[in-house]
């Protein structure tokens, strides 16, 4: 093959969808290939013209139109255009201009025809647009992971073995040892009738009824666990597993509406799950000491690379990452409250921002803050709460969860306050809104009460929920703080680069992609009224709403999912090479695939920041304020 002809075909092989296909069908596009110099200008395609070829940008940029004249696409280096008008009528669909002096190859309608025929990959690449393309790639990852194809049901190996709740200690114990089961469950009613009243483990035996020598004849209704956390039998591993780390229980009953199908144990899913994140979790609250937990702290990230390598998604990784992280500050709680002694008034410690969203990964800093009972009286019990937070928030940052640079702390006197006085800030920050308090404010928006009285943190969502849809001037100033943030792509659909320090040349992941989407998410479900906190629940609930239509729902989850992905994949590769890890990516470490398929994501996130704008009236927002 000619030096030309091999310079061609190695440009092809970096970028979709000639890297992915046999070396024979791209040698035989390169031979085909017909080379096209464009001055900024020139009309290449012109609608209701005949379709005669497929063009590949080898350099400069075009632009593709709607028959409308509207701008439908910008088209760069290593991206096709033309595929659509081969595919349909044999005639140009979207007309095309070079924007910039280009150099275009130029592949004819029958090698595009063969190709077609011979490669699936190639058909399902051209058959689709740019958001399915998006969808493809992101359901590509799903499918190779067994957690997050596989049913609960398939965990269900045995018949449930049950008991009335009105039997007795010694007869539990022996139901559970005759039946070799680990739980038992504990039913109110009998036959069709019967419902699930309350579980004991082997567990409970130990430490309510051995430990505590409590007679062979004691109701088993006095130390079962009742308001029971369940998962439907449709639902699948993967959230199993997520529920079971985020509420730190071992055995979870599966259920078909009303009706009990079985128990599933940690150990059940142990055998899909080879992260480990579970057993990491069951480790933290064995540690008796801060010493002990920065210890098996440090095994927080190879949990995490495990995941990646297993292709667990975003959503799981987040969400393990989070349970993991709240374990950590539980555990750090009970063994405060062991040396501080009991607290002298109820309270809830809040988790706020990524932890909250279950969203959070291995390079994160602590977001927290303490909700206390109104019968609070700062003098007579605030020395007891600081010290609380700080041998907390010290004790996270021994565990590699290090100090909010912005002071939002539960040390910080202002975020440790009454239920009331935490009423009176949301209210204020929602019915006088301020676009620079709520910039400062944001994060707490994103909270969830993971200790203690927990209902005082619901009591908050329920606020929020119920004023902020009705305040168009709070989400307008929100609207226009989440603007601030734009995704790093160029005019030409380049990515636009850090210019200065040790991040020249890079693009930051979190704050131009995975940050200003869940920023503008948070708006949509606070318009909404939705409680939800995690951005990818946040985007189930406005769908119900028809505020966005499904497709742009899929855009934006997929979008999502493929920008967390690759910053999740880029930290881990930094991890695995020794190095630390950060939310900072050059282009050129990244797969033509990924370059692709970012560029898609991002201008997705572009598209639904212009909605944003004019559905909320930032613009107006950002005049009057």
């Amino acid at each position: 093959m000619q030096a030309e002809l091999i310079d061609i075909r190695n440009h092809l092989l970096q970028h979709s969808p000639f890297n992915e296909m046999p070396e024979e069908l791209v040698n035989r596009v390169t031979e085909t290939i017909e080379i096209v110099y464009a001055r900024a200008g020139t009309e290449l395609l012109r609608i209701n013209d005949p379709s005669k070829a497929l063009y590949y940008v080898r350099s400069g940029a075009v632009e593709i139109f709607r028959r409308s004249g509207e701008l439908y696409n910008r088209i760069g280096e290593g991206e096709i255009f033309g595929e659509f008008g081969l595919l349909m009528n044999k005639h140009v669909r979207f007309p095309a201009t070079v924007l910039e002096d280009s150099l275009i190859y130029r592949i004819p309608a029958e090698t595009f025809h063969y190709l077609f025929e011979q490669d699936e990959g190639f058909a399902d690449y051209v058959e689709i647009e740019d958001r399915s393309r998006l969808r493809s790639a992101v359901s590509r990852r799903e499918k190779s992971n067994q957690l997050m194809t596989s049913r609960v049901s398939r965990l269900i190996s045995r018949k449930t073995v049950s008991a009335p709740y009105t039997v007795r200690l010694q007869e539990a114990a022996r139901i559970m040892t005759e039946n070799s089961v680990s739980a038992l469950l504990l039913m109110e009613g009998e036959g069709d009738q019967a419902r699930l009243k309350g579980i004991i483990t082997d567990r409970d035996l130990r430490i309510r009824a051995v430990t505590e020598a409590l007679p062979s004849e004691t109701p088993i209704s006095d130390i079962m666990t009742e308001g029971l956390i369940t998962i439907p039998a449709s639902h699948y591993i993967f959230e199993a597993m997520l529920t079971m780390l985020h509420n730190n229980v071992h055995h979870l009953p599966v259920m078909d509406d009303h009706e009990v199908r079985g128990v599933i144990a940690l150990s059940d899913i142990v055998k899909y799950e080879s992260q480990s994140s579970l057993y990491l979790v069951s480790n933290i609250y064995h540690q008796t000491s801060v010493k002990g937990l920065k210890k098996i702290s440090l095994e927080v990230r190879d949990s995490f690379v495990r995941m990646v390598n297993e292709d667990a998604n975003s959503h799981m990784i987040g969400s393990a990452m989070a349970g993991i992280g709240r374990s950590f500050t539980q555990r750090l709680l009970e063994l405060g409250e062991e040396k501080l002694g009991p607290p002298p008034v109820p309270y809830c410690f809040m988790a706020l921002g990524s932890m909250a969203r279950d969203e959070q990964l291995v390079v994160t800093d602590q977001d927290n803050a303490m909700i206390l009972d109104d019968s609070f009286v700062a003098e007579e019990h605030d020395a007891y709460f600081l010290e609380l937070a700080k041998f907390v928030s010290d004790g996270l940052a021994e565990c590699s969860y290090t100090y909010c640079t912005g002071d939002i702390m539960a040390t910080n006197e202002r975020w440790r306050q009454p239920l009331r006085v935490w009423k009176a800030y949301f209210s204020d920050w929602i019915d006088n809104p301020q676009a620079r308090a709520l910039l400062n404010s944001n994060i707490f928006f994103d909270l969830d009460g993971i200790y203690g009285e927990t209902d005082f943190a619901e009591q908050l969502k329920t606020l929020v929920a119920q004023k902020a849809s009705n305040s168009q001037r709070f989400l307008a100033m929100m609207a226009r703080n989440a603007l601030n943030r734009t995704p790093p792509l160029g005019f030409f659909r380049n990515f636009v680069m850090e210019e200065d320090g040790k991040h020249g040349k890079t693009f930051n992941l979190k704050r131009r992609g995975t940050a200003p989407l869940s920023d503008l998410i948070r708006i949509h479900a606070l318009a909404c009224g939705s409680k939800a906190q995690n951005s990818f629940e946040r985007l189930d609930a406005i769908g119900k709403t028809r505020l966005i239509l499904d497709d742009g729902i899929g855009n934006l989850r997929d979008a999502l999912e493929f920008i967390a992905i690759v910053r999740i994949r880029h930290q881990a590769l930094a991890i695995e090479a020794g190095r630390e890890p950060d939310n900072n990516v050059r282009p050129q470490d990244l797969s033509p695939f990924e370059r692709n398929h970012l560029k898609d994501a991002f201008q997705v996130l572009s598209n639904a920041q212009k909605f944003l704008k004019y559905r909320y009236n930032a613009q107006i927002a950002r005049n009057v304020s």
